[in-house]
Formats: structure tokens, sequence, C-alpha cells
């Protein structure tokens, strides 16, 4: 595969899908997201975040997700990079290990080798963290336009599969999901989740401070980005 795979991670509220098709723009790549961007995603994606759904068990909540991943890679992520395009990408297989793994306290090693599979080993050539903080990441939540309200816009961004559209932008109820519903310990470990990932492969990730605003976001993404482009010319 030649092309290039570019993942944006960190926690609710962190402005991944903003960044994502920002940097995806700039690069000329393909944007895309986890999960749901699938039609057979999009409904695991209606199921996962409804916040009704409140007695899921950790190990079926993590095998739906990476089911997504499977689909994802094989419909869009695959075919995309055997192209040799560049993809960018809101959530790739950290957020599973952030998430399910430092968040709900399952087996890290585990989950890798079970998105292995269902990924066919593509993993991010670089993984940028989106650092915010949790009280940050709380007030965006709590303000008109939130993200549970903003879900079909947000989904909008992204150039979706025939089919998909209706489904992905289905409401998921009038409330926050359930990830945006979570405790703040439960943020906190995601949030710890991501620093000791990204701390245990600095080559691989780039951490940019996601409590400035936009703008200022995207350029700090960008010009890292263009510094790693530059590192691996050499």
């Amino acid at each position: 595969m030649t092309g290039r795979l570019i993942a944006l991670e960190g926690a609710d509220a962190a402005g991944k899908s903003t960044q994502a098709r920002l940097l995806a723009d700039s690069l000329g790549a393909v944007a895309t997201f986890q999960f749901g961007a699938t039609p057979m995603g999009a409904a695991v994606r209606e199921i996962l975040l409804n916040p009704n759904y409140d007695a899921f068990d950790a190990r079926a909540e993590a095998l739906l997700i990476i089911a997504d991943k499977a689909q994802h890679v094989a419909e869009i992520v695959g075919p995309a990079l055997e192209e040799g395009r560049d993809v960018v990408s809101d959530r790739f297989t950290a957020s599973a290990v952030a998430y399910q793994g430092y968040g709900r306290g399952l087996d890290v090693a585990v989950l890798r080798s079970i998105m292995d599979f269902a990924t066919g080993g593509i993993e991010p050539d670089l993984t940028i963290l989106l650092d915010v903080h949790p009280d940050v990441a709380l007030s965006r939540l709590g303000e008109p336009g939130s993200p549970s309200e903003l879900f079909g816009l947000q989904l909008d961004l992204f150039d979706l599969p025939d089919g998909c559209a209706e489904e992905a932008s289905a409401p998921v109820g009038p409330a926050l999901d359930r990830f945006e519903a979570e405790s703040r310990q439960f943020r906190e470990r995601v949030r710890n989740g991501y620093l000791e990932l990204a701390a245990a492969d600095p080559d691989r990730w780039l951490v940019v401070d996601g409590d400035a605003p936009v703008a200022e976001v995207a350029a700090r993404v960008l010009s890292g980005v263009q510094g790693w482009l530059e590192g691996r010319s050499r």
C-alpha cells in the first residue's frame, strides 16, 4: 500500500471531526471516520450511541466497535490506500484501546490482537491526539450545538456511501449519547490512556492542545503533519 493513513484521536468534544476534515482538505486526502462510515457501521453506531442501551457489556461494546473497524477498512480505508491515496480518519484503532481498554478496563493486549485481525494489520502512519482537558470537554458538551445536537451535521463533513447518510444521521436520543454521558472518572481514564499511548510511540504520535480555538488547532495540526512528512522524505 502506497497511501498514508493519518488518524485523529481524542475524547468526545475534542473537535476531531472538524480537524479531520480540515486536514484532509489541506492534504487532498480521503476523509473518513469511525464508527459509522459504512452502511453496516451506521447501524452499529446507532446502537452504540443510543443512551437507552445502558446495560452494555464492555466486551459486547468492544466487539461491535471492532466489527465497524473491519468493515471500514474493507470498504473505505484499504481500497484508498491500495490506490495510493492518503486517508485521514476521525478515530482508528487507538480509540478502542483508550476507551474500551483504559476506559472500560478490558485487556489491552487482547483488544490489539482482535483489532489486528479485523483491520488486516493496517495501522496509522501517524496518529494526532487532540488533547482536551475534561473540564473543557464537559463545558463543550453542555453548550448549545453540542456534539449530540450536531450529530447529523457532523456526518455531513464526510462523503458517505449511498444509503449510509440517512441511517448514520438517525437521532440517538434527545440527550447526550452513551459516551458523552460517561463520568468524569471515565473521561480521565480515557485521556490518560491516550497520553500513555502517545508517550510510548513518539515517532508515530503527535499531541496537539485541543483546548485552543479551531483555527489555532488546525494550524498546529497542519504544521505538525508537514514536519512529519518532511522527516519521512529525508
